[in-house]
């Protein structure tokens, strides 16, 4: 991408409002030095000396990350966490973000904090180390009256953004911030702004929105197999009317338009160690961001790729990109 073009697109990045519908997480990195490591004397069992507790927001909250560190300055995270510790960090840390509004994000007493505890073994000279994750989730359906509360935001909020992100992160059916609720009010409002989804259980029964989704959420959804991916890219586009994007992991990513314009941009190559968690994260952000400021498939790709390049190359954290950084890797 030429420099101008490149400038052209993120010049408008600072205009934007964007609400990121979705499952928000309090990511807890525990810090463990293993030169001060003990033996239980109840259990006999080594003990691991945390030496340090950060915490950020995580899961759509990382999409949030990412579209801070792009420059978004106006941005409205709706979803909700549970009146406990982990859900006061995790307020506290979305509050902290440039830009984030924070009248649609809902504290429930019926509710857990969504939270990834992540045990890091931090030692010299290496790369952290990651130990069992511990995590906290909602395990019963999402109580009506929340739903209702979710669903009525995005109704508020559809005439006051640019671009709406959906991020399913549960497991189980019902049990998050995207209910058959919340997607019947994403189709009331589909015709009003750009909507952009993902669900880690497939978007089969979602509205026509900009999909986004890997190629085994395809296979599922299409039916065909990884190597016609480009095929089924195209097709679906055509039957939503919305454009789809496809990531390849190390093979990069696919976008369809449905004038039957099919786009592919290669991953960038790698350069020592990474951490993968996040990168579709990034992803998201950069497409969203790109198709809200006029960019065309083709660029929305590079962009989306460059900044996931600068992503998993960040260790011990779920990384960013700011536009200075994808910018060193268009160059």
């Amino acid at each position: 991408m030429e420099s101008n073009r490149f400038e052209e697109i993120i010049s408008h990045y600072s205009k934007l409002r964007v609400a990121v519908v979705g499952d928000y997480s309090c990511d807890r990195y525990l810090e463990i030095d293993p030169s001060k490591e003990e033996i239980s004397i109840e259990t006999n069992l080594p003990v691991y000396n945390v030496t340090k507790v950060r915490a950020q927001p995580g899961a759509s909250g990382t999409v949030l990350n990412n579209l801070a560190a792009l420059g978004v300055t106006e941005l409205w995270p709706v979803g909700f966490c549970g009146s406990d510790g982990e859900g006061f960090e995790l307020q506290q840390a979305l509050g902290n973000l440039p830009g984030v509004q924070m009248d649609y994000f809902f504290e429930s007493e019926e509710q857990r904090t969504f939270t990834y505890c992540k045990p890091l073994v931090m030692e010299e000279g290496s790369p952290p180390r990651e130990l069992n994750r511990l995590d906290s989730k909602n395990w019963h359906p999402t109580p009506q009256p929340l739903q209702e509360q979710l669903a009525g935001a995005v109704g508020d909020l559809a005439r006051k953004v640019d671009a709406i992100i959906v991020l399913d992160q549960v497991d189980e059916p019902e049990t998050g911030v995207v209910t058959r609720n919340l997607l019947q009010a994403i189709n009331d409002i589909r015709d009003q702004t750009l909507i952009i989804g993902d669900s880690r259980r497939g978007l089969k029964t979602w509205p026509d929105i900009i999909y986004k989704m890997n190629v085994t959420e395809l296979i599922q959804l299409t039916g065909k197999p990884a190597t016609k991916a480009k095929e089924a890219s195209s097709q679906l586009a055509k039957e939503t009317g919305q454009p789809v994007f496809v990531s390849l992991a190390h093979d990069g990513i696919i976008g369809a338009d449905p004038s039957g314009e099919i786009e592919h941009r290669p991953a960038l190559p790698l350069r020592g160690e990474i951490d993968i968690v996040g990168a579709g994260d990034t992803v998201m952000a950069n497409l969203t961001t790109a198709l809200s400021c006029g960019a065309q498939i083709g660029e929305a790709l590079e962009l989306a790729n460059a900044a996931a390049s600068v992503a998993i190359h960040k260790l011990g954290t779920t990384g960013t990109a700011s536009t200075s950084e994808i910018q060193a890797k268009l160059d």
